[in-house]
């Protein structure tokens, strides 16, 4: 007697459960707090990205309001801020990936060359201690510090002869300013992922290369770099996918009306226009297309990596 397809995959199905999710039910519960945290805050929120081609009005709600198709992108690209907003965005984005990525990497390898297990351990902990200081916390120490009236860095350059720098009001200062505390903030948080690829490299070979006669340059180069390639080539895939979504808060909160034509970038945007000022469909259809960009950015980095090496995410 032939069986029916229906039955036949609800065997194996019911197979699968008995055999490979009731032995370890007690993970799976673990892992559910996980999958509920992600479908509520991150895949349910989903339900709201067709505002971006709708004309949202309250009292129908998203699914009762009109169907305007692809206005609201026209709008922002006819919009006069689009090339500004685009502009000061992948500016940002792009020199902090070039300035920040590799900073952590050469982090790494010096502190993995330390041979105390004491000094290395307080580096650590100083280089990672930044990283648990609030973006508030930083941004409030930026206009102390670097005030034209009391602050030291003004106050040192009043007393060496100069003339005090108003550094929040210039447009030129925003992206040093939020580049420089990125690096100093989580180069040393970052570097952890770096050291624990280090931490797997066999001593074996560091010896046979000092038995060779290498030097503590050429092993960097023939045994740290090889070894860390692959951990890097994903951080940069991962990295690639930020570009458009570069940090709102720092960028919002060291932004002033004088550093506006460097410091508007499309988050800061989307948030004045979504909820400042409630265009809430035109600021969706803005978040959408950047998010777009990233997944287009991913893609296109993930193969060009896959086709250089045989490492990528996917």
């Amino acid at each position: 007697m032939n069986r029916k397809p229906g039955n036949i995959r609800n065997n194996y199905g019911l197979q699968l459960i008995r055999k490979r999710i009731l032995p370890g039910w007690q993970l799976y519960v673990l892992l559910l707090p996980t999958l509920i945290y992600y479908g509520v805050f991150h895949y349910w929120p989903m339900y709201g990205v067709q505002l971006a081609f709708k004309e949202f009005i309250a009292a129908k709600g998203i699914m009762g309001s009109p169907w305007v198709g692809l206005i609201n992108y026209k709008r922002f690209f006819s919009s006069y801020q689009v090339y500004e907003l685009f502009r000061n965005t992948i500016v940002l984005s792009v020199t902090q990936l070039f300035l920040t990525f590799p900073i952590p990497i050469i982090l790494a390898i010096m502190i993995n060359m330390v041979a105390s297990k004491h000094i290395k351990k307080f580096i650590q902990t100083v280089v990672f201690l930044p990283h648990f200081i609030t973006v508030v916390v930083v941004v409030g120490i930026l206009f102390v510090a670097l005030s034209p009236v009391s602050g030291i860095v003004n106050m040192l350059i009043r007393n060496a002869g100069g003339t005090p720098i108003h550094f929040m009001g210039k447009a030129e200062w925003f992206r040093p300013l939020y580049i420089g505390t990125t690096v100093w903030q989580h180069s040393g948080w970052s570097c952890i992922i770096y050291l624990g690829a280090l931490t797997t490299i066999n001593p074996e070979l560091y010896e046979a290369a000092t038995v060779d006669g290498a030097g503590s340059l050429q092993r960097i180069i023939y045994i740290d770099i090889p070894s860390i390639l692959p951990t890097a080539t994903i951080m940069l895939i991962l990295n690639a996918g930020t570009i458009m979504s570069i940090g709102f808060e720092k960028a919002f909160l060291m932004q002033t009306p004088l550093n506006i034509d460097t410091s508007e970038i499309i988050s800061t945007y989307v948030y004045k226009m979504g909820l400042l000022n409630a265009q809430y469909c035109y600021s969706t259809a803005i978040g959408l297309l950047n998010n777009a960009i990233n997944l287009a950015l991913v893609l296109i980095v993930n193969q060009i990596c896959r086709k250089l090496g045989e490492t990528s995410v996917f």
